[in-house]
């Protein structure tokens, strides 16, 4: 599942956590990123020196290693920490799907936790790229889901997700128990407070505008967002 910041990505995976035929891993790439890149995030020296920072063993462990549990194997990631160095021919070894939020949304969210925001921070050209491989990849569209359908309907464009991607939708995914994973990433103190007390998608917010100054980044954003929201799953019958 390919996402940028700022999205409902944390809640997705507890809701496939929560299936007993699925392992989950949490940004397994984001230990390199950090690494290679020597960005400053909160947490960036536990992160490193928890992580795997070698991308080669990390996409060994993510196309190759056997999974803790079950069939499904649901990898959490941020777009922006596929870095170019990193060859991208492991992605034709697993399915790739897509969450999107629109990038007005993305940035005013992001502005709440960080000084500042640029376009390699919200992975939205990463993203288009990651779709635009599988696209030519698969001969049509791979499944795009945006964070507002799931949570106005979560039901209904679950079951859509599951049935592009060949699995069962399990009821169990709607809800879980509140609370911290052992999976969850060393960040979580720092970014998952919200989800760790919920029991399940919560309904979409009324949407924040950014701050003033940011427009020329969000309409740098937007075409990106607009290619993949073209062909989001609805949940329609």
């Amino acid at each position: 599942m390919w996402s940028g910041p700022r999205n409902i990505s944390t809640a997705m995976m507890r809701a496939f956590e929560n299936r007993a035929d699925t392992t989950v891993v949490d940004e397994p790439l984001y230990g390199h990123y950090l690494a290679a890149t020597g960005i400053e995030h909160p947490g960036r020296d536990a992160i490193v020196a928890a992580m795997n920072c070698d991308w080669r063993a990390v996409v060994r462990d993510l196309t190759e290693a056997p999974i803790a549990r079950g069939t499904v194997h649901y990898q959490k990631h941020m777009t922006h920490h596929l870095l170019p160095v990193i060859d991208r021919g492991w992605l034709d070894r697993v399915v790739n799907c897509f969450l999107i939020r629109d990038p007005a949304e993305v940035v005013a969210s992001y502005l709440e936790k960080r000084d500042s925001v640029s376009l390699a921070d919200i992975g939205i050209r990463e993203q288009a790229e990651i779709f635009e491989r599988a696209a030519d990849r698969l001969g049509q569209a791979p499944p795009v889901i945006e964070g507002r359908d799931i949570q106005a309907d979560p039901r209904a464009l679950l079951t859509a997700l599951c049935a592009a991607i060949g699995i069962a939708f399990d009821p169990a995914m709607l809800s879980w128990p509140a609370g911290r994973r052992a999976t969850d990433g060393v960040w979580a103190p720092h970014w998952y407070a919200a989800v760790e007390a919920s029991t399940g998608f919560a309904p979409p917010s009324p949407a924040k505008p950014p701050p003033p100054g940011h427009e020329a980044l969000i309409d740098e954003a937007r075409p990106y967002y607009e290619r993949l929201r073209a062909h989001r799953l609805t949940g329609a019958a």
